[in-house]
């Protein structure tokens, strides 16, 4: 696992395309509607295509959904595989006895679709991608969502599903439930890698498998708190196409920023790039305070907490042009350089045990989620992008490298409403200037050059870069 995130992390070109093989799990039986508790949720989540309310790396979708169905549900209790292409489901499995209440989705994933055309780099948009599925489910009204079950549980609760990464309550009942939902059922099934040729697909899934081994039991549950977005907020969430500019208001990013970090309070840390007549990082508390939000400096996993009352602050960190360096981190993507602001995920150490690097890149996924959602509330336009080389922002700012990557990002421009409100504040400054790297691209520093990620840009980059 080690060697295969420094590959991602490398420059290293992903190869050509590979056969994607079926775009849906193989439904067996009669294709059932979906019952009434569950259609909005799913409707508003996870339907549809290519086009889908949750992104996707490429539209390629390798997030499959299996419902656990109780008692009190619309259908006979059982387990079923959910059709997004034509909003159906269909018998997957038998429930225990007696069935429990509520419903629950587990969230399997496909690699190969993603693999097929990100080769090396697929396997962190595979859980970027299902950290958007499971905020997706959230936003349109899911209870509760536990992103480290274990992975053996999950894929037995789901009648034997390969690669489970995360669950989500769909309807009130027990989290305890999910243990009486794997019951004696055989979780060790036959791992998908034994069955597929050497190369970065074979990598993919033996690292994958690694992760979800490394999943806490029965997992923790995180409450999905408020009322979520109206509908069509939900179905009008795009990615938009690249070229949008302009930097929000100070207000409408500050609304973005809190929603990631109160949707993810326990994975990656968050700040925001701008560009303008002041460009810099941002963050949402003042960089003096000593709970690691500032890259480069220490910093205890999972250390932020949902902002009470948030306002429309936010503190300057660092100074200087940091798009053109995120630019070339993700790719070479020009456009991200000539974006208004970009928010940033980021932690996940090299060498970090199995359990940080799967939760910290599903929570990254999750936080973006939200915050997407929030920039279309806004009436803002976003672009999630999920792959990046050589992104070492701790190192990038003077501290010690190889601590704080760059793990996901939401680029943001300014809708038409928001071209006469302010931009984003002047902040206090730590002294931190930007000093031009090697290929002329600025980036923030302390007296360190920010040296950004060479090599071409394959297009193979964006959370979303189809239609998603």
């Amino acid at each position: 696992m080690t060697e295969a995130l420094a590959l991602v992390r490398s420059t290293a070109d992903p190869g050509p395309d590979l056969p994607a093989g079926p775009a849906a799990v193989p439904m067996r039986g009669e294709a059932l509607p979906v019952p009434a508790p569950l259609d909005r949720t799913l409707r508003l989540s996870l339907a549809g295509d290519r086009l889908r309310p949750a992104p996707s790396a490429g539209a390629l979708h390798p997030v499959d959904t299996f419902l656990l169905l109780g008692t009190g549900c619309g259908l006979p209790p059982g387990v079923y595989a959910y059709d997004p292409a034509r909003h159906r489901l269909h018998r997957h499995g038998p429930a225990p006895e007696p069935a429990p209440a509520g419903a629950f989705a587990v969230l399997g994933v496909t690699p190969r679709r993603t693999v097929s055309h990100y080769g090396h780099r697929a396997w962190p948009l595979v859980l970027l991608d299902a950290g958007h599925a499971a905020a997706a489910l959230a936003l349109a009204g899911a209870h509760a969502v536990c992103l480290d079950a274990d992975g053996g549980l999950l894929s037995a609760a789901a009648g034997g599903v390969p690669v489970a990464l995360a669950a989500v309550q769909l309807l009130p009942g027990d989290h305890g439930a999910l243990a009486r939902w794997a019951g004696d059922r055989n979780s060790a099934v036959s791992p998908p890698w034994a069955q597929e040729p050497p190369g970065c697909l074979r990598t993919a899934l033996r690292v994958l498998g690694e992760l979800t081994d490394s999943g806490g039991s029965r997992g923790s549950w995180r409450t999905v708190a408020g009322r979520g977005p109206d509908d069509a907020v939900l179905l009008t969430r795009r990615s938009a196409s690249p070229g949008f500019h302009g930097s929000p208001s100070n207000a409408v990013l500050a609304r973005i920023l809190a929603a990631a970090e109160t949707a993810s309070p326990t994975g990656p840390r968050w700040c925001l790039a701008v560009g303008g007549p002041r460009p810099g990082l941002l963050t949402s508390r003042p960089p003096a305070a000593s709970d690691g939000a500032v890259p480069g400096e220490p910093a205890v996993h999972g250390d932020l907490v949902p902002r009470r009352g948030a306002t429309d602050a936010l503190h300057r960190f660092a100074s200087g042009d940091v798009l053109p360096t995120l630019a070339h981190w993700a790719a070479r993507q020009g456009w991200i350089a000539r974006a208004g602001a970009v928010l940033l995920a980021y932690g996940c150490p090299a060498g970090a045990p199995g359990a940080r690097v799967r939760h910290d890149h599903l929570a990254a996924g999750y936080g973006i989620g939200h915050a997407q959602a929030a920039a279309t509330a806004a009436g803002v336009p976003s672009r999630p992008v999920g792959s990046w080389q050589g992104a070492d922002l701790g190192a990038a700012l003077g501290g010690p490298p190889g601590q704080d990557w760059v793990i996901h990002g939401l680029a943001l421009g300014r809708s038409p409403a928001d071209r006469g409100a302010a931009g984003p504040p002047s902040g206090r400054t730590t002294g931190r200037t930007a000093g031009p790297p090697a290929g002329g691209a600025a980036g923030p520093t302390t007296g360190r050059t920010a040296r950004p990620a060479a090599g071409r840009a394959t297009g193979r980059t964006n959370q979303g870069d189809e239609p998603s």
